[in-house]
């Protein structure tokens, strides 16, 4: 077994950054030995953020990049700050140039090449040219709308059409979603600032289908994809968004993947926050049609914040062990939980 702990950075202490740290607090040969973060939180202790008693661990005070993210400082970052590869790749460079390997959340990072193919070459290189491994991933994209897809397709001998389809609370996810979704506008604003391209929905449908269709050698020729709000008939509240009865309270997408000018892929993806309150059951759906046909239902949803949190932080042995490179799912060992020390998950050098 490894004898160090496996030592993990976070970048970004939000809502996810701080379920990661919670949850690796709680498991055997971690170690969290910098964080992150910005304005009124640097300088101050991570364990200020967390109800959690420091107890007899070293105090992890948050700094700025430069103070914490130095050569040979970490084997992972676990990086928690944007959705799209532009804005997360001067981030996940910086990591990168300094040899520690990085583990993003931002949904288009789960597919990169699909919308950035330059951008996924660049990322390649910079992470060979340093010896370490860039993987994005979460609970969607990187499981639920499409590696849990392909792998109910390695059971079929022929796909003909493949719908996935997500119905999901909102009401883990912090404010930077809410804004994303629309969370709270009327539904006039909702459709202006949709029309004006300023609400991103949902990120990664366009991942997902490529990521489906590359791994069953299918060969894309066009994505498109469709946003209205959900309208809220009381007042709903979670965490981090408030919608009051007859303003928005959710975004209902939709995304279509073409197959040689035919539609292969469909992806329906309502989410909103405290569904509930509006009558909708939240669940998980793999419908493939195909020799044979699969029908996976899952209900209630597996929760989005918890999800995401568990595939980031379960998937760093298997980022630790890869091959140096950009890496998706698709490259990597089904992810698992880790149940007992994640140092006996390393392999040895």
């Amino acid at each position: 077994m490894r004898k160090e702990n496996v030592k993990v950075i976070i970048w970004g202490l939000g809502a996810m950054g701080k379920g990661m740290a919670k949850m690796m607090l709680e498991k055997k040969g971690f170690e969290i030995v910098g964080v992150v973060g910005r304005g009124a939180k640097l300088g101050k202790s991570m364990y200020e953020f967390l109800d959690m008693p420091r107890g007899s661990r070293p105090d992890v005070v948050i700094g700025t990049p430069e103070d914490v993210i130095k050569p040979g400082a970490a084997d992972v970052v676990l990086l928690c700050t944007d959705s799209f590869v532009k804005s997360a790749f001067d981030k996940i460079k910086f990591a990168v140039e300094r040899k520690i390997n990085v583990i993003s959340s931002a949904e288009e990072m789960a597919y990169p090449k699909a919308q950035e193919p330059e951008l996924a070459k660049e990322i390649n290189a910079l992470a060979k040219a340093h010896g370490v491994t860039v993987l994005g991933t979460g609970i969607n994209p990187g499981l639920m709308m499409d590696l849990l897809v392909v792998v109910f397709t390695g059971a079929c001998e022929t796909v003909e059409h493949i719908t996935s389809r997500r119905v999901n609370s909102l009401s883990p996810f912090g404010p930077a979603v809410m804004e994303e979704q629309g969370i709270g506008l009327t539904v006039e604003e909702f459709k202006k600032k949709r029309d004006e391209g300023h609400l991103a929905g949902h990120v990664g449908f366009a991942e997902s289908i490529h990521m489906m269709a590359d791994a069953i050698g299918w060969k894309v020729d066009k994505v498109t994809q469709s946003m209205e709000p959900i309208v809220t008939e009381v007042d709903r509240k979670s965490p981090y968004g408030f919608a009051k009865a007859g303003d928005v309270a959710g975004c209902a997408m939709k995304g279509f993947g073409y197959v040689n000018g035919e539609l292969k892929i469909e992806m329906d993806h309502p989410q909103q926050i405290e569904p509930h309150l509006g009558g909708t059951d939240t669940g998980d759906y793999v419908i493939i049609k195909g020799t044979p046909n699969v029908n996976m239902a899952n209900k209630p949803e597996i929760p989005g914040g918890i999800g995401t949190i568990a595939m980031c932080v379960n998937m760093i042995p298997h980022v630790i062990n890869a091959r140096p490179g950009l890496k998706t799912m698709l490259d990597l060992p089904v992810p698992r939980a880790i149940m007992g020390d994640v140092r006996e998950m390393i392999e040895e050098e």
